[in-house]
């Protein structure tokens, strides 16, 4: 008996020890990494709309009055607009100032209600991006606004976890759906009456078009637009995008991801990377859009990187394809910061008034230049092979696999093999645990035993 309380005790100690610290630990990070804004807003009277043209399509990319996964809304927003022949917008419950994940905002163009009152009808197209249902009573209208524009005349696309709020509505009931592979398993108990698929890029549904992991919403995007405009205008977004996995759109099979060993990088990064890296990203009037999902949804999203959005002056920053954005942070006021991410093949031309007034600011954070020399590459893998020389191999291969990014045999990822620091913490925290375990154990449960011998012999 006292054998198993000694054990009880250092597995208690233990687990509360390692097992709480690293539950704290990954619970703020999320939190971080949906944060909302909460700074004094510039003035919103210069919102520029897109113009709109009644011969053209409207598409409606959602936005959640909490967070909505950065990727899944900036890449087929661009992708969209890159045709030329939508209306691309991106619409929320209301026109306040919305968060992506990693700390970067947008303010929408339209609000539901005054979408429906332009259109007066239904979006040809609604993408739907994962947005986190964190508040039922914050989330309900995207539910409702959804559900009331789902006839068959709308293409519905889910990109990523964006399944879960299509799910959500019930109109994939008794169909079949794809979506992240790190969630599926989740899903298919929350949903059992829908087909979840895990061997596919894209699974098309009537009007519904649901994706895999995050990049797989290119090859779902790129199939509509093939379907609508021709495979040529398909063809012709991703080369401009150097997207290397075309050939997914005319067939989405593939080899799915399972959670294995190795993705322990991801956790112990986000429970016990406690000095994490405090990274700016400038925004900038032109920057594009994918470009920019390339540092939020690469840096911030492995659990190592803080990044924050800086920009000259505390006025709307309006993105290649025209969506209104705002920085927390001007160069005069921001935190010190370890560096400062500059997207964009041009963006030393592009950028140049407001890379100079950081130069002559004094913060002395190096500039990063992210995608110098990189114009003819996918935006991503110079994210991903810096990410391995700023932290390690591991955490780079990570971020791509939960991108669902196949592409990466021609990545030179160049760095640490593994994150001493997130698997360093958990070892000490381990030993002093043990220690604290062995403490109690020498003062407690082992005198308490020598005691009773005590008293036993004096009885003798």
């Amino acid at each position: 008996m006292k054998t198993v309380l000694r054990i009880m005790i250092y597995l208690i100690v233990f687990i509360v020890i390692v097992g709480g610290t690293g539950a704290v630990g990954f619970v703020n990070t999320m939190n971080a990494g949906m944060s909302v804004y909460d700074k004094a807003p510039p003035a919103l009277t210069d919102v520029q709309v897109p113009k709109y043209d009644a011969n053209k399509p409207t598409v409606a990319v959602l936005l959640a009055n909490e967070a909505t996964e950065v990727f899944d809304f900036l890449v087929p927003y661009e992708m969209f607009a890159m045709t030329e022949a939508y209306n691309v917008y991106g619409v929320a419950p209301d026109r306040e100032i919305k968060s992506l994940t990693g700390g970067l905002d947008v303010v929408p163009h339209y609000s539901f209600d005054e979408m429906d009152a332009m259109l007066g009808k239904s979006p040809d197209i609604i993408v739907i991006p994962f947005m986190p249902i964190l508040d039922e009573k914050k989330y309900a209208p995207v539910r409702e606004w959804i559900r009331k524009h789902s006839s068959a005349k709308t293409t519905l696309i889910s990109i990523c976890n964006g399944a879960e709020n299509l799910a959500d509505t019930g109109l994939l009931n008794g169909k079949s759906a794809a979506t992240h592979w790190g969630d599926i398993n989740r899903l298919i108990k929350k949903y059992p009456e829908i087909h979840w698929v895990k061997d596919r890029r894209y699974v098309p549904q009537g009007n519904i078009v649901s994706s895999a992991g995050l990049t797989s919403g290119i090859d779902a995007t790129l199939y509509v637009i093939s379907q609508q405009l021709g495979e040529a205008a398909a063809k012709k977004v991703a080369k401009e995008m150097n997207y290397p996995s075309y050939d997914y759109v005319t067939n989405p099979q593939m080899k799915p991801f399972d959670a294995g060993l190795s993705d322990i990088t991801y956790v112990l990064n986000n429970a016990f990377q406690w000095n994490k890296v405090k990274a700016g990203v400038l925004l900038y009037n032109g920057a594009d859009e994918l470009d920019l999902s390339a540092a939020f949804d690469t840096y911030a999203a492995s659990g190592t990187t803080t990044t924050l959005t800086v920009s000259s002056a505390n006025e709307l920053i309006v993105t290649k394809h025209g969506l209104n954005l705002v920085a927390r942070y001007q160069i005069k006021n921001v935190p010190k910061l370890a560096n400062m991410i500059v997207v964009g093949a041009d963006a030393e031309s592009a950028a140049a008034e407001d890379i100079n007034q950081w130069k002559n600011s004094g913060n002395s954070a190096k500039l990063l230049f992210l995608h110098r020399d990189a114009a003819d590459r996918f935006a991503m893998d110079p994210a991903f092979e810096d990410l391995a020389g700023q932290e390690d191999i591991q955490t780079a291969k990570f971020a791509a696999k939960r991108l669902e990014y196949r592409a990466t045999d021609h990545l030179k990822l160049e760095g640490s093999p593994f994150s001493f620091e997130a698997f360093g913490i958990p070892v000490l925290l381990g030993i002093l645990s043990l220690l604290i375990a062995f403490f109690i154990d020498r003062r407690f449960i082992r005198r308490k035993k020598g005691s009773s011998v005590n008293i036993s012999a004096s009885r003798g």
